[in-house]
Protein backbone atom coordinates (compact mmCIF):
# COMPACT_ATOMS: atom_id res chain seq x y z
CA UNK A 1 0.00 0.00 0.00
CA UNK A 2 1.82 3.33 -1.22
CA UNK A 3 2.52 6.03 1.78
CA UNK A 4 1.77 9.79 0.67
CA UNK A 5 3.92 12.52 2.62
CA UNK A 6 2.09 15.83 1.64
CA UNK A 7 4.55 17.54 3.94
CA UNK A 8 6.90 18.17 1.52
CA UNK A 9 4.48 19.05 -1.23
CA UNK A 10 5.32 22.38 -3.20
CA UNK A 11 2.49 25.03 -3.29
CA UNK A 12 2.90 26.86 -7.04
CA UNK A 13 0.78 28.94 -5.77
CA UNK A 14 2.46 30.02 -2.81
CA UNK A 15 5.85 30.99 -3.59
CA UNK A 16 8.28 32.30 -0.75
CA UNK A 17 8.41 36.18 -0.82
CA UNK A 18 11.59 38.21 0.39
CA UNK A 19 10.93 40.92 1.36
CA UNK A 20 13.83 42.68 2.33
CA UNK A 21 17.49 43.82 0.41
CA UNK A 22 20.82 43.16 2.51
CA UNK A 23 23.69 45.59 3.59
CA UNK A 24 27.37 44.87 4.60
CA UNK A 25 28.39 45.45 7.70
CA UNK A 26 31.05 44.76 10.17
CA UNK A 27 29.83 47.26 13.02
CA UNK A 28 30.42 45.18 16.31
CA UNK A 29 27.47 47.33 18.75
CA UNK A 30 24.62 47.87 17.02
CA UNK A 31 22.38 50.90 17.47
CA UNK A 32 19.56 52.93 16.23
CA UNK A 33 21.56 54.31 13.94
CA UNK A 34 23.21 51.40 12.86
CA UNK A 35 20.43 48.63 13.30
CA UNK A 36 20.89 44.62 12.84
CA UNK A 37 17.75 45.23 10.71
CA UNK A 38 14.63 47.90 9.61
CA UNK A 39 11.25 46.84 9.71
CA UNK A 40 8.08 48.41 7.81
CA UNK A 41 6.41 50.54 10.06
CA UNK A 42 4.55 52.81 7.84
CA UNK A 43 1.18 50.89 9.02
CA UNK A 44 1.80 51.80 12.56
CA UNK A 45 4.65 52.67 15.15
CA UNK A 46 6.05 49.94 16.79
CA UNK A 47 6.75 49.81 20.82
CA UNK A 48 10.67 50.34 21.75
CA UNK A 49 10.29 46.80 22.82
CA UNK A 50 8.21 44.34 21.21
CA UNK A 51 7.60 40.85 21.44
CA UNK A 52 7.16 37.94 19.01
CA UNK A 53 8.47 35.75 16.06
CA UNK A 54 9.66 35.81 12.69
CA UNK A 55 7.69 34.38 9.92
CA UNK A 56 8.85 31.58 8.51
CA UNK A 57 11.28 32.43 5.30
CA UNK A 58 9.28 29.55 3.12
CA UNK A 59 6.00 32.01 3.19
CA UNK A 60 7.50 35.20 4.00
CA UNK A 61 10.20 37.23 5.30
CA UNK A 62 8.31 39.17 8.10
CA UNK A 63 7.96 39.83 11.71
CA UNK A 64 4.44 38.89 13.29
CA UNK A 65 4.10 41.87 16.84
CA UNK A 66 2.08 40.00 19.47
CA UNK A 67 0.74 42.77 21.08
CA UNK A 68 -2.66 43.73 23.26
CA UNK A 69 -4.83 44.66 20.62
CA UNK A 70 -3.38 41.38 18.23
CA UNK A 71 -1.39 39.96 16.40
CA UNK A 72 0.19 41.99 13.55
CA UNK A 73 2.70 41.50 10.53
CA UNK A 74 5.58 44.10 9.19
CA UNK A 75 7.82 43.23 6.25
CA UNK A 76 11.37 42.96 7.32
CA UNK A 77 12.68 45.51 4.37
CA UNK A 78 17.11 45.25 5.17
CA UNK A 79 18.92 43.40 6.89
CA UNK A 80 22.70 43.36 7.79
CA UNK A 81 24.17 40.33 5.85
CA UNK A 82 25.64 38.39 8.69
CA UNK A 83 22.09 37.59 10.11
CA UNK A 84 20.48 36.61 6.84
CA UNK A 85 21.02 32.52 8.23
CA UNK A 86 20.18 33.12 11.56
CA UNK A 87 17.10 34.82 10.18
CA UNK A 88 15.85 31.80 8.49
CA UNK A 89 16.75 29.33 11.66
CA UNK A 90 14.80 32.00 13.73
CA UNK A 91 11.82 31.74 11.56
CA UNK A 92 11.53 28.02 10.66
CA UNK A 93 11.64 26.96 14.61
CA UNK A 94 9.47 29.77 15.60
CA UNK A 95 11.69 31.20 18.18
CA UNK A 96 9.96 33.52 20.61
CA UNK A 97 11.94 36.79 20.49
CA UNK A 98 11.87 40.33 22.13
CA UNK A 99 13.08 43.10 19.69
CA UNK A 100 14.69 46.54 20.86
CA UNK A 101 14.20 49.12 18.35
CA UNK A 102 13.43 52.41 17.12
CA UNK A 103 11.11 53.87 14.68
CA UNK A 104 12.54 56.37 12.13
CA UNK A 105 11.53 57.38 8.92
CA UNK A 106 13.26 54.47 7.18
CA UNK A 107 11.53 52.20 9.11
CA UNK A 108 11.51 50.86 12.50
CA UNK A 109 15.19 49.65 13.56
CA UNK A 110 16.43 46.65 15.63
CA UNK A 111 19.48 47.12 17.72
CA UNK A 112 18.66 44.09 19.67
CA UNK A 113 17.00 40.61 19.95
CA UNK A 114 16.68 38.87 23.18
CA UNK A 115 15.18 35.35 23.28
CA UNK A 116 11.70 34.82 25.54
CA UNK A 117 9.46 32.19 26.81
CA UNK A 118 5.73 32.22 25.96
CA UNK A 119 3.02 30.93 28.34
CA UNK A 120 5.58 28.93 30.83
CA UNK A 121 7.25 27.28 27.98
CA UNK A 122 10.57 26.42 27.62
CA UNK A 123 13.27 28.51 24.95
CA UNK A 124 14.17 26.33 22.04
CA UNK A 125 17.67 27.03 22.65
CA UNK A 126 17.40 28.04 26.08
CA UNK A 127 19.07 26.91 29.41
CA UNK A 128 22.81 27.38 27.39
CA UNK A 129 21.52 30.83 25.59
CA UNK A 130 22.14 29.30 22.31
CA UNK A 131 21.16 32.58 20.04
CA UNK A 132 22.60 35.14 22.53
CA UNK A 133 26.07 33.15 22.13
CA UNK A 134 25.01 32.88 18.11
CA UNK A 135 24.42 36.88 17.67
CA UNK A 136 27.77 37.75 20.06
CA UNK A 137 29.76 35.61 17.68
CA UNK A 138 28.13 36.81 14.74
CA UNK A 139 28.66 40.59 15.73
CA UNK A 140 32.16 39.94 16.37
CA UNK A 141 32.49 38.42 12.61
CA UNK A 142 33.14 39.91 9.14
CA UNK A 143 30.42 41.25 6.72
CA UNK A 144 30.47 37.60 4.49
CA UNK A 145 31.27 37.64 0.71
CA UNK A 146 28.40 37.03 -1.15
CA UNK A 147 28.37 33.39 -1.67
CA UNK A 148 25.31 30.94 -2.31
CA UNK A 149 22.83 31.50 0.23
CA UNK A 150 22.50 27.22 1.11
CA UNK A 151 25.92 27.79 2.69
CA UNK A 152 26.93 27.02 6.18
CA UNK A 153 28.58 29.15 9.01
CA UNK A 154 30.69 29.68 11.73
CA UNK A 155 32.36 31.89 14.31
CA UNK A 156 33.80 31.80 17.36
CA UNK A 157 32.52 33.22 21.24
CA UNK A 158 33.57 34.15 24.75
CA UNK A 159 30.97 32.74 27.66
CA UNK A 160 29.56 29.89 25.92
CA UNK A 161 31.28 26.40 24.63
CA UNK A 162 29.61 24.32 21.67
CA UNK A 163 29.95 21.05 22.42
CA UNK A 164 27.12 18.88 21.99
CA UNK A 165 26.05 18.17 17.80
CA UNK A 166 22.47 20.17 17.97
CA UNK A 167 24.73 23.22 19.38
CA UNK A 168 27.20 22.67 16.79
CA UNK A 169 24.76 21.91 13.79
CA UNK A 170 22.88 25.15 14.83
CA UNK A 171 26.29 26.98 15.05
CA UNK A 172 27.00 25.89 11.36
CA UNK A 173 23.32 26.54 10.02
CA UNK A 174 23.31 29.64 11.37
CA UNK A 175 26.88 31.53 11.17
CA UNK A 176 27.86 30.25 7.76
CA UNK A 177 29.94 31.99 5.50
CA UNK A 178 32.75 33.32 7.73
CA UNK A 179 34.63 30.22 7.98
CA UNK A 180 37.82 29.74 6.34
CA UNK A 181 36.88 26.96 2.84
CA UNK A 182 38.71 24.45 3.88
CA UNK A 183 37.27 24.37 7.52
CA UNK A 184 33.80 24.82 6.39
CA UNK A 185 34.28 21.26 4.56
CA UNK A 186 35.88 19.73 7.12
CA UNK A 187 33.56 20.63 9.13
CA UNK A 188 30.58 19.10 7.70
CA UNK A 189 32.07 15.98 6.69
CA UNK A 190 33.26 15.51 10.81
CA UNK A 191 29.35 16.23 11.31
CA UNK A 192 28.37 13.44 9.02
CA UNK A 193 30.57 11.35 10.85
CA UNK A 194 29.47 12.00 14.52
CA UNK A 195 25.88 11.53 13.10
CA UNK A 196 26.44 8.02 11.65
CA UNK A 197 25.62 4.92 12.54
CA UNK A 198 27.95 3.13 10.51
CA UNK A 199 31.25 3.85 12.40
CA UNK A 200 32.03 3.05 15.40
CA UNK A 201 31.28 4.77 18.78
CA UNK A 202 34.82 5.88 18.90
CA UNK A 203 35.00 7.43 15.71
CA UNK A 204 31.74 9.48 16.45
CA UNK A 205 33.15 10.75 20.09
CA UNK A 206 36.44 11.75 18.10
CA UNK A 207 34.60 13.72 15.52
CA UNK A 208 32.49 15.37 17.56
CA UNK A 209 35.47 16.69 19.99
CA UNK A 210 37.52 17.60 17.14
CA UNK A 211 34.06 19.59 16.12
CA UNK A 212 33.74 21.14 18.84
CA UNK A 213 37.84 22.60 19.16
CA UNK A 214 37.37 24.02 15.98
CA UNK A 215 34.02 25.55 16.28
CA UNK A 216 35.26 27.43 19.59
CA UNK A 217 38.28 29.20 18.01
CA UNK A 218 37.18 32.66 16.31
CA UNK A 219 38.92 31.84 12.72
CA UNK A 220 39.81 36.27 12.48
CA UNK A 221 41.11 37.90 9.10
CA UNK A 222 44.80 38.80 9.23
CA UNK A 223 43.92 42.56 8.91
CA UNK A 224 45.52 44.00 12.07
CA UNK A 225 44.53 47.64 13.11
CA UNK A 226 47.04 50.64 13.30
CA UNK A 227 48.98 50.55 16.97
CA UNK A 228 50.01 53.82 18.81
CA UNK A 229 54.20 54.00 18.94
CA UNK A 230 53.91 56.05 21.46
CA UNK A 231 51.72 53.34 23.76
CA UNK A 232 54.04 51.14 22.39
CA UNK A 233 57.14 52.96 23.28
CA UNK A 234 55.36 53.42 26.96
CA UNK A 235 54.69 49.43 27.72
CA UNK A 236 58.02 48.85 26.67
CA UNK A 237 59.58 51.20 29.10
CA UNK A 238 57.60 49.73 31.89
CA UNK A 239 58.46 46.38 31.36
CA UNK A 240 62.12 46.69 30.47
CA UNK A 241 65.36 49.17 31.68
CA UNK A 242 67.72 50.12 28.60
CA UNK A 243 67.92 47.83 25.91
CA UNK A 244 67.36 50.55 23.44
CA UNK A 245 68.33 49.29 20.60
CA UNK A 246 65.81 45.76 21.03
CA UNK A 247 62.98 48.54 21.59
CA UNK A 248 63.82 50.35 18.31
CA UNK A 249 63.46 47.03 16.74
CA UNK A 250 59.96 46.40 18.27
CA UNK A 251 59.26 49.57 17.22
CA UNK A 252 60.49 49.01 13.78
CA UNK A 253 58.25 46.01 13.50
CA UNK A 254 55.28 48.44 14.93
CA UNK A 255 55.52 51.03 12.08
CA UNK A 256 55.37 47.59 9.43
CA UNK A 257 52.34 46.48 10.75
CA UNK A 258 50.59 49.97 10.61
CA UNK A 259 51.62 50.69 6.85
CA UNK A 260 50.91 46.75 5.85
CA UNK A 261 47.95 46.23 8.21
CA UNK A 262 49.06 42.69 8.27
CA UNK A 263 52.05 40.87 10.37
CA UNK A 264 55.81 40.84 9.84
CA UNK A 265 56.61 37.70 7.45
CA UNK A 266 59.49 36.61 10.00
CA UNK A 267 58.44 36.64 14.02
CA UNK A 268 61.24 37.39 16.44
CA UNK A 269 64.16 35.13 17.75
CA UNK A 270 65.55 37.09 21.29
CA UNK A 271 68.22 35.34 22.17
CA UNK A 272 70.44 36.87 25.32
CA UNK A 273 71.38 35.45 28.92
CA UNK A 274 69.12 33.93 31.43
CA UNK A 275 67.45 37.02 33.67
CA UNK A 276 67.77 39.82 31.13
CA UNK A 277 64.31 40.10 30.64
CA UNK A 278 63.12 37.69 26.82
CA UNK A 279 59.99 36.72 27.96
CA UNK A 280 58.99 40.11 29.65
CA UNK A 281 59.76 41.20 26.02
CA UNK A 282 57.82 38.61 24.50
CA UNK A 283 54.92 39.53 26.95
CA UNK A 284 54.91 43.34 26.31
CA UNK A 285 54.96 42.36 22.75
CA UNK A 286 51.63 40.57 22.99
CA UNK A 287 50.34 43.64 25.38
CA UNK A 288 51.53 45.97 22.26
CA UNK A 289 49.61 44.08 19.52
CA UNK A 290 46.40 43.38 21.78
CA UNK A 291 46.71 39.73 21.05
CA UNK A 292 46.27 36.86 23.18
CA UNK A 293 49.35 34.92 23.82
CA UNK A 294 49.88 31.54 24.47
CA UNK A 295 53.50 29.67 25.68
CA UNK A 296 55.33 26.65 24.58
CA UNK A 297 58.02 25.43 26.99
CA UNK A 298 60.05 23.40 24.40
CA UNK A 299 62.54 22.33 27.43
CA UNK A 300 59.58 19.83 28.38
CA UNK A 301 58.75 18.65 24.74
CA UNK A 302 60.58 15.24 24.42
CA UNK A 303 58.49 13.77 21.44
CA UNK A 304 57.43 15.79 18.02
CA UNK A 305 53.35 14.16 18.54
CA UNK A 306 53.08 16.72 21.71
CA UNK A 307 53.09 19.22 19.36
CA UNK A 308 51.05 17.36 16.57
CA UNK A 309 48.58 14.97 18.27
CA UNK A 310 48.14 11.91 17.82
CA UNK A 311 46.01 10.05 14.93
CA UNK A 312 42.45 9.04 15.99
CA UNK A 313 43.07 5.44 15.54
CA UNK A 314 43.91 5.07 18.88
CA UNK A 315 41.32 5.45 21.75
CA UNK A 316 43.36 7.93 24.13
CA UNK A 317 44.31 10.60 20.95
CA UNK A 318 44.15 14.00 21.56
CA UNK A 319 45.35 17.03 19.79
CA UNK A 320 48.97 18.58 19.86
CA UNK A 321 50.34 21.57 22.01
CA UNK A 322 50.20 24.02 19.15
CA UNK A 323 46.26 23.34 18.81
CA UNK A 324 46.10 23.41 22.02
CA UNK A 325 47.46 27.03 22.15
CA UNK A 326 44.72 28.00 19.71
CA UNK A 327 41.99 26.75 21.81
CA UNK A 328 42.95 28.08 24.73
CA UNK A 329 43.69 31.65 22.99
CA UNK A 330 39.68 30.87 21.48
CA UNK A 331 40.67 32.77 18.12
CA UNK A 332 43.28 32.27 15.35
CA UNK A 333 45.18 35.72 15.86
CA UNK A 334 47.22 34.99 18.46
CA UNK A 335 51.28 35.89 19.80
CA UNK A 336 52.56 32.18 20.09
CA UNK A 337 55.41 32.32 22.71
CA UNK A 338 57.82 29.54 22.32
CA UNK A 339 60.30 29.65 24.96
CA UNK A 340 63.78 27.98 25.05
CA UNK A 341 63.67 26.94 21.65
CA UNK A 342 67.67 25.79 22.13
CA UNK A 343 66.52 22.80 24.58
CA UNK A 344 64.18 21.04 22.70
CA UNK A 345 65.57 17.27 22.96
CA UNK A 346 64.38 14.28 20.70
CA UNK A 347 64.06 12.02 23.68
CA UNK A 348 62.36 9.04 22.15
CA UNK A 349 64.79 9.23 18.67
CA UNK A 350 61.77 10.83 16.64
CA UNK A 351 63.55 13.81 15.63
CA UNK A 352 63.76 17.35 17.38
CA UNK A 353 60.44 18.52 18.14
CA UNK A 354 61.62 22.22 17.48
CA UNK A 355 61.62 20.94 13.82
CA UNK A 356 58.09 20.77 13.69
CA UNK A 357 57.39 24.55 14.23
CA UNK A 358 59.10 24.88 10.53
CA UNK A 359 55.08 25.09 8.86
CA UNK A 360 54.21 27.36 11.89
CA UNK A 361 57.17 29.86 11.24
CA UNK A 362 56.34 30.01 7.65
CA UNK A 363 52.72 30.67 7.77
CA UNK A 364 51.40 28.21 5.67
CA UNK A 365 49.21 26.49 7.60
CA UNK A 366 49.46 24.02 10.14
CA UNK A 367 47.96 20.27 10.37
CA UNK A 368 47.69 18.77 13.50
CA UNK A 369 47.22 14.57 13.24
CA UNK A 370 44.07 14.64 15.18
CA UNK A 371 42.27 16.74 13.62
CA UNK A 372 43.44 16.37 10.14
CA UNK A 373 42.97 19.49 8.85
CA UNK A 374 45.13 22.51 7.81
CA UNK A 375 45.29 25.45 10.59
CA UNK A 376 45.48 29.02 8.64
CA UNK A 377 48.55 30.64 10.53
CA UNK A 378 48.83 33.92 8.67
CA UNK A 379 47.34 35.61 11.86
CA UNK A 380 50.00 33.99 14.49
CA UNK A 381 52.78 36.08 15.38
CA UNK A 382 55.56 33.74 17.03
CA UNK A 383 58.07 34.81 19.52
CA UNK A 384 60.91 32.38 20.53
CA UNK A 385 63.91 33.11 23.54
CA UNK A 386 67.00 31.37 23.25
CA UNK A 387 69.84 31.67 25.25
CA UNK A 388 72.71 29.92 22.74
CA UNK A 389 71.99 30.27 19.25
CA UNK A 390 74.36 27.75 18.29
CA UNK A 391 71.71 25.32 19.54
CA UNK A 392 69.25 26.42 17.38
CA UNK A 393 68.84 24.51 13.51
CA UNK A 394 69.58 27.06 11.03
CA UNK A 395 66.37 26.40 9.14
CA UNK A 396 64.78 27.46 12.51
CA UNK A 397 66.71 30.30 12.72
CA UNK A 398 66.45 31.78 8.97
CA UNK A 399 62.47 31.93 9.63
CA UNK A 400 62.88 34.54 12.64
CA UNK A 401 64.27 38.14 12.80
CA UNK A 402 67.14 37.58 15.54
CA UNK A 403 67.53 39.89 18.30
CA UNK A 404 70.60 39.71 20.94
CA UNK A 405 69.66 40.94 23.64
CA UNK A 406 73.35 42.24 25.49
CA UNK A 407 73.80 41.48 29.65
CA UNK A 408 73.22 45.03 31.56
CA UNK A 409 76.17 47.05 32.28
CA UNK A 410 76.96 47.69 36.06
CA UNK A 411 75.49 51.25 35.68
CA UNK A 412 72.27 49.79 34.53
CA UNK A 413 72.18 47.24 37.28
CA UNK A 414 72.44 49.49 39.64
CA UNK A 415 69.42 51.92 38.36
CA UNK A 416 67.37 48.15 37.72
CA UNK A 417 68.34 47.58 41.57
CA UNK A 418 67.69 50.70 43.35
CA UNK A 419 64.87 52.25 41.05
CA UNK A 420 63.05 49.23 39.95
CA UNK A 421 63.17 45.33 41.81
CA UNK A 422 64.05 47.39 45.59
CA UNK A 423 60.96 49.31 45.34
CA UNK A 424 58.97 46.91 43.94
CA UNK A 425 59.57 44.23 46.72
CA UNK A 426 59.15 47.19 49.53
CA UNK A 427 56.07 47.64 48.20
CA UNK A 428 55.12 44.20 47.92
CA UNK A 429 55.68 43.54 51.71
CA UNK A 430 54.37 46.61 53.09
CA UNK A 431 57.25 48.67 54.00
CA UNK A 432 58.41 52.60 53.00
CA UNK A 433 61.29 53.44 51.27
CA UNK A 434 62.82 55.32 54.27
CA UNK A 435 62.61 52.22 56.36
CA UNK A 436 65.43 50.19 54.11
CA UNK A 437 68.24 52.58 53.30
CA UNK A 438 71.03 51.72 51.34
CA UNK A 439 73.58 54.20 50.46
CA UNK A 440 76.35 54.50 47.53
CA UNK A 441 78.69 52.08 48.90
CA UNK A 442 76.79 49.27 50.00
CA UNK A 443 74.88 49.71 46.69
CA UNK A 444 78.60 49.12 44.97
CA UNK A 445 79.31 46.09 47.14
CA UNK A 446 75.55 44.90 45.91
CA UNK A 447 76.99 45.45 42.32
CA UNK A 448 80.53 43.43 43.45
CA UNK A 449 79.48 40.54 44.70
CA UNK A 450 76.83 39.87 41.57
CA UNK A 451 79.18 41.48 38.75
CA UNK A 452 80.04 37.83 37.32
CA UNK A 453 76.43 36.89 37.11
CA UNK A 454 73.90 37.41 34.14
CA UNK A 455 70.95 39.10 33.86
CA UNK A 456 68.96 40.63 36.99
CA UNK A 457 67.57 37.59 38.95
CA UNK A 458 70.09 37.33 41.33
CA UNK A 459 69.82 41.14 42.47
CA UNK A 460 66.37 40.20 42.49
CA UNK A 461 67.07 38.06 45.23
CA UNK A 462 69.06 40.52 46.76
CA UNK A 463 66.79 43.02 46.79
CA UNK A 464 64.16 39.97 47.98
CA UNK A 465 66.48 39.04 51.42
CA UNK A 466 67.57 42.81 51.96
CA UNK A 467 64.01 43.68 52.12
CA UNK A 468 63.18 40.60 54.53
CA UNK A 469 65.86 40.93 56.99
CA UNK A 470 64.73 44.61 57.28
CA UNK A 471 61.53 43.71 58.10
CA UNK A 472 62.87 40.95 60.70
CA UNK A 473 64.65 44.20 62.17
CA UNK A 474 61.79 46.57 62.79
CA UNK A 475 59.56 43.66 64.02
CA UNK A 476 61.36 41.52 66.05
CA UNK A 477 64.33 44.38 67.12
CA UNK A 478 61.93 46.92 66.84
CA UNK A 479 63.72 49.79 65.24
CA UNK A 480 62.30 52.29 62.56
CA UNK A 481 64.33 51.80 60.01
CA UNK A 482 67.57 49.86 58.48
CA UNK A 483 70.47 51.60 57.00
CA UNK A 484 72.94 48.92 55.64
CA UNK A 485 76.35 49.24 55.21
CA UNK A 486 79.22 47.57 52.37
CA UNK A 487 79.93 45.26 55.60
CA UNK A 488 75.80 44.51 56.50
CA UNK A 489 75.77 43.66 53.18
CA UNK A 490 78.59 40.80 53.13
CA UNK A 491 77.81 39.39 56.05
CA UNK A 492 74.20 38.86 54.43
CA UNK A 493 74.23 37.72 51.19
CA UNK A 494 77.53 36.11 50.81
Amino acid sequence: MPVFDFNDTTDAKNKSICTYTTFQSSESDPSPEKPIMLLDNTSRKWEHYSCGVFTNPVKRTSFEFDTEEGTYTADILQIDSRFVSLLKWLGQNHINVRLSGENRPDGYAIYRIREIAFGGGTKLSAEDGFLQFMIDRLLASSAPTEEAEDEEAMEDGDEMKLTSLQSITDFMTCAGRTLPDNIRLWARRNLAVARSHEVSPEERRHAQRALSIMMNIQWKNNYFEAIDPVEARRILDEELYGMERVKQRIIETIIQINRTHTLPAYGLLLIGPAGTGKSQIAYAVARILKLPWSSLDMSSINDPEQLTGSSRIYSNAKPGIIMDAFSMAGESNLVFIINELDKASSGKGNGNPADVLLTLLDNLGFTDNYLECMIPTSGVYPIATANDKDQISAPLMSRFAVIELPDYTIEEKKVIFSKFALPKILKRIGLKENECIIPSDALDEIMKIYTNTSGIRDLEQAAEHIAAHTLYQIEVNHVTSVTFTADMIRKLLV
